[in-house]
């Protein structure tokens, strides 16, 4: 139980951004704003990257890959708004393509996540494909697009996915213990969660599908399967470009920094 609490601190820790964000959207419809509620999320989400990397909730490299979440969220969300799966219905100066550019801030927090996460519980990948993992990623991420115009492949790609991912196991440490998972069972874990938020985000009005423009529905749940598709692409940023550096975090044990030193 001890354990499982630590972990849970952590994973609340490692989600910091995202919290934060979504709090911010959810405050964002209480009062009566001056300019667009767009329009300030994107200064909203803008601060709060600067002061997370100031505190150090980031390092200068998570920053560089959570700047490209954004943008390759923000490429997602033009095709995906112009092909009617979801849309952002308010009015907004920084809307390109019917897409406020705070968009991008949604996979900004998961790519934060996932660097957090690789600090805060000491990630280690054994038996990891890098190569074969980064095309599948790309193969994922580029049928979420072309399945509007071609045959949708992704239980083709799960299934290569896991062949891929096979033998490959994420180790992490909770306090001084390590433990460890498959691979596959994180990507799985992480998209149910995410789907979770997904609910939570669009019961605020992060934005809204189709069935929610006249009242707020539960998001489906093929949606947790995508998701769990798609945090393979953050996940194989983060992974390319190396294991992230700064201090150790305030949670670690002298143990813990003692064995990181050696």
């Amino acid at each position: 139980m001890r354990q499982l609490l630590l972990f849970a601190v952590l994973q609340a820790r490692c989600c910091a951004f995202a919290f934060a964000l979504v709090g911010g959207i959810a405050v964002s419809t209480l009062p009566e704003l001056p300019i667009a509620r767009y329009d300030l999320l994107l200064l909203y989400g803008i601060g709060l990257t600067l002061v997370a990397w100031k505190v150090g909730w980031d390092t200068g490299r998570d920053v560089v890959v959570i700047a490209g979440c954004h943008v390759i969220g923000l490429l997602f969300e033009l095709v995906k708004v112009r092909m009617g799966s979801w849309s952002y219905p308010e009015d907004s100066l920084t809307k390109v393509g019917g897409v406020p550019l705070y968009g991008g801030f949604l996979y900004a927090a998961l790519g934060s996540y996932v660097c957090r996460a690789w600090r805060l519980l000491d990630l280690r990948l054994t038996g990891y494909r890098p190569r074969v993992t980064a095309v599948l990623a790309a193969a994922v991420y580029v049928n979420f697009f072309s399945h509007h115009w071609l045959p949708d492949a992704r239980w083709a790609l799960a299934a290569l996915l896991l062949v891929a991912t096979a033998g490959t196991w994420v180790r992490f440490r909770v306090g001084e213990r390590d433990h460890r998972m498959p691979l596959a069972l994180s990507f799985v874990l992480i998209g149910f969660f995410l789907w979770v938020a997904e609910n939570a985000a669009t019961y605020v009005g992060a934005w809204s599908y189709p069935n929610q423009l006249d009242g707020w529905q539960p998001v489906s749940v093929a949606k947790f399967g995508a998701w769990a598709l798609l945090i393979t692409v953050t996940f194989v940023l983060t992974a390319h470009r190396g294991r992230p550096t700064g201090p150790v975090p305030s949670a670690v044990s002298p143990w813990q920094t003692r064995r990181r030193r050696e």
